[in-house]
């Protein structure tokens, strides 16, 4: 549910830790192939997301049909793209605005839509992320560089393993005339949590 209330220094992640030591342990027995691991990782990382995100908001600017389904149920409107599966159950979009602004947050863990989104960057898993984005989202977001005006509302989504937001930010100005793969390749991982915004075709080409 949206909180109408958001130093980044993440600390080191102990679960990525134990993780990295079980994953020696394991090869080290033979009982994982690190070429296996590494091809998941790939997969989330490069195939999985965040490519797949952006060709969603890609579309939600360029189709409005489309974007009508994504706010009455992300869930469908992004399977039918053929974007579904394991920690993508249960999606809603939310669209920014120039008097909204949202945030993503998941304050018990690290909820996270995988295949729009990929792998889930590592300040979003960390504890300070995860409290401040909620309590000083506005402090939190300007320290990402994203300085919005005061008359913008900050709303803060919160994640759970029921339900996973994807943020749809607003199309850059510039952008007429330009088909949905030129989109795509604007819209960044930190735009679809609210980190951040997508590029602007000059930057792209910069």
């Amino acid at each position: 549910m949206p909180h109408d209330h958001p130093h980044h220094d993440a600390p080191p992640d102990p679960m990525a830790e134990r993780v990295r030591r079980l994953e020696e342990q394991l090869t080290a027995r033979g009982l994982v192939d690190p070429a296996a691991i590494d091809a998941i990782i790939e997969t989330y990382a490069e195939k999985v997301g965040p490519r797949n995100g952006a060709a969603v908001v890609a579309r939600a600017w360029t189709d409005p049909d489309f974007a009508e389904w994504l706010r009455r149920d992300a869930t469908a409107a992004i399977a039918s793209m053929g974007y579904a599966g394991r920690q993508g159950e249960h999606m809603q979009a939310v669209f920014n605005s120039p008097e909204t602004h949202n945030l993503v947050v998941c304050t018990l863990c690290s909820c996270y839509p995988w295949p729009v989104l990929g792998l889930p960057p590592v300040w979003y898993k960390s504890p300070a992320y995860r409290s401040r984005a909620v309590i000083e989202p506005r402090a939190v977001l300007a320290e990402f560089g994203l300085d919005l005006p005061p008359e913008v509302q900050i709303r803060v989504w919160d994640s759970t393993a029921e339900l996973r937001y994807l943020v749809i930010p607003m199309r850059p100005s510039g952008t007429e005339g330009m088909g949905a793969e030129d989109l795509a390749a604007l819209v960044t991982r930190e735009a679809m949590i609210g980190t951040g915004v997508p590029k602007t075709p000059e930057r792209e080409s910069a």
